[in-house]
């Protein structure tokens, strides 16, 4: 009996706590994807793979510790599947050693200790067929409506072609089948470098020199991740621009794009009145580059005004390192003299050169977008020998969204009467909870 009074109480102080904040916000209903994210990890077990000569070990090891890594931590939703080259053919009649690529785990719910299992089997044996893998690996991870990845590991280059995989890139990039191939060189190979990278470039995809235990595993699990991230969106390949004039004007998406060494790369956004700039922007370091380095994401008004500067990821320690920022133009009449006083230096400018670029709002219409530029900057140096083309493979995100509330919180005016709402509602609650009380304590006392 006890028991049922109290529930009863804890409900009507439910009901009460209802009554005077409101009912619990339910969550916004997000798009159900039709499929979830779908990766394949293709693994060179070519004869050179058994060279020890990364922190001591054979390469074919270190790729083995990565794999199991990288399957413990496999986010629940998205499918994977495994599938080898070079694995089982000794002999050396290259015609038959050059067809030798078989799948050790189907795309799909990843059973982990059957794929680490299969994984730790492996033994450095054959020939390097490339080409057929990644043709192979397309077909096992089939088409759907959403993007898809390779991720590619091998320490040299492709020894039967054809079909050359370069070649095999640009096919699957030209049948629209939302296909990106991301590499990862173990061998620090010129020619391997320029292979990777031209596979990678044709679909969208990086190219990243791992040396290490660590760098590997680092990297496979932030390819996978991004897999769940991007995989709705398939990546547009766009050219950023040298000044916000004439930059590409780019919507809410993924897009890559390359960016030489301590270069600035310019795009523009439009943004309505009452709308929030949600922009990130990741770059892979896919060959050696002195320490010390970073990446930075800046918004900027077409007349040079900075809006906002994004928090820089870089430590120096990572091969992909990113920043983002958020921006909303949250005070109207400020927005509005502004763009008076850039359409004003605008016009001049229009009149000395034929047009430079400014905002796209007028004051008399408010309801036109303001064009915000986003530049992306680099203080990458290479190393001594290193190539510098083509550039860093550079992924920038894009949203528009409502504005958030301004996260330096209400004025003081508004302060104060969230403050009294507040002191009302916590007596009117201590009231209600006091004579609850009381009324449960004496119904205990009668009973």
């Amino acid at each position: 009996m006890i028991n049922s009074r109290r529930s009863t109480t804890v409900l009507a102080g439910l009901v009460v706590v209802s009554a005077l904040f409101g009912p619990v916000p339910a969550a916004a209903d997000e798009p159900t994807p039709a499929e979830p994210p779908r990766v394949e990890l293709v693994l060179d077990v070519s004869g050179s793979m058994g060279a020890r000569d990364i922190d001591g070990r054979s390469r074919i090891s270190v790729a083995q510790q990565a794999f199991n890594e990288v399957v413990d931590a496999l986010p629940a939703e998205t499918q994977l599947g495994i599938r080898v080259l070079g694995a089982t053919y000794r002999g050396k009649d290259k015609k038959v050693g050059c067809q030798d690529t078989q799948q050790i785990a189907p795309v799909g719910p990843v059973d982990r200790a059957q794929a680490k299992a299969a994984v730790a089997t492996l033994r450095p044996t054959g020939f390097t067929p490339v080409g057929l893998a990644l043709r192979a690996a397309a077909e096992d991870l089939g088409t759907g409506a959403t993007t898809r990845r390779i991720v590619l590991i091998t320490d040299g280059e492709d020894t039967c072609a054809p079909p050359d995989p370069c070649d095999v890139a640009r096919e699957l990039a030209a049948q629209g089948t939302r296909l990106v191939v991301d590499t990862l060189g173990l061998a620090p190979d010129e020619k391997v470098r320029r292979q990777l990278l031209c596979i990678a470039g044709a679909t969208g995809g990086t190219y990243t020199a791992a040396q290490s235990t660590a760098e590997l595993t680092d990297r496979i699990k932030q390819l996978v991740e991004r897999a769940g991230e991007t995989y709705t969106r398939t990546p547009t390949a766009v050219g950023g621009g040298t000044a916000c004039a004439g930059a590409p004007l780019l919507g809410p998406g993924v897009y890559t794009d390359r960016e030489a060494f301590s270069e600035h790369r310019w795009y523009r956004v439009p943004v309505r009145p009452g709308q929030e700039l949600r922009a990130s922007v990741s770059v892979a370091l896919d060959r050696p580059v002195n320490r010390d380095y970073g990446v930075l994401l800046r918004a900027v008004a077409p007349d040079g005004r900075e809006l906002v500067r994004g928090a820089d990821a870089g430590s120096g320690r990572a091969d992909v390192i990113s920043a983002g920022l958020r921006w909303s133009d949250d005070d109207p009449e400020d927005r509005d003299a502004e763009d008076r006083d850039a359409g004003n230096r605008d016009a001049g400018n229009r009149d000395a050169d034929g047009g430079a670029g400014g905002t796209d709002r007028t004051a008399d219409d408010p309801t036109v977008p303001a064009t915000v530029c986003l530049v992306v900057s680099n203080s990458f140096a290479p190393r001594p020998g290193t190539g510098v083309t083509p550039g860093m493979p550079v992924e920038l995100t894009v949203d528009v969204v409502a504005a958030s509330p301004d996260p330096r919180g209400p004025d003081l005016g508004r302060g104060w009467v969230l403050l009294a709402l507040l002191t009302v509602a916590g007596l009117l609650a201590g009231l209600v909870t006091g004579l609850l009380t009381r009324w449960w304590v004496a119904t205990w006392r009668e009973k």
